[in-house]
């Protein structure tokens, strides 16, 4: 089930880039990250309430709640960078360099959480970071 719902996140990504590349033109980058931002929350929080777990609020760490509002404001940080270059650049091209990500999380994982990282992942590492290269040259 977690490789067809990450497929399903890389169509809807590769959705989200189309949509805002055609969305943003006339509006500045910071506004239209404020309104994707507000959508996101509402369904975030219908999803909450529709599942009936808005109980484990209170269940949260302090340590998860620290690092959940790290993440959320690396997501803002990312997101205002991201349609910012999205309004400046092309789309076939930023939307390479921004999955850039996968290598960087790769590397993170195998520093700070002592993911295993082998010979396999090395080699996909090399060949998105060259695939990202050619298609932004």
């Amino acid at each position: 089930m977690w490789f067809v719902l990450a497929l399903l996140s890389a169509v809807f990504a590769a959705l989200t880039s189309i949509l805002a590349k055609v969305g943003i033109q006339g509006v500045p980058s910071n506004l239209a990250t404020a309104v994707r931002t507000v959508v996101v929350v509402i369904m975030a929080w219908g999803m909450v309430f529709l599942t009936h777990t808005q109980s484990g609020l209170s269940e949260i760490s302090r340590k998860s709640w620290v690092f959940l509002i790290l993440s959320g404001l690396a997501t803002g940080v990312s997101w205002l960078c991201y349609y910012k270059a999205l309004q400046i650049g092309d789309a076939s091209k930023v939307v390479p360099i921004d999955k850039l990500s996968v290598v960087l999380t790769l590397i993170l994982a195998f520093v700070f959480l002592h993911e295993e990282f082998t010979m396999k992942s090395l080699f996909g590492c090399i060949c998105i970071g060259a695939g990202t290269l050619l298609m932004v040259i």
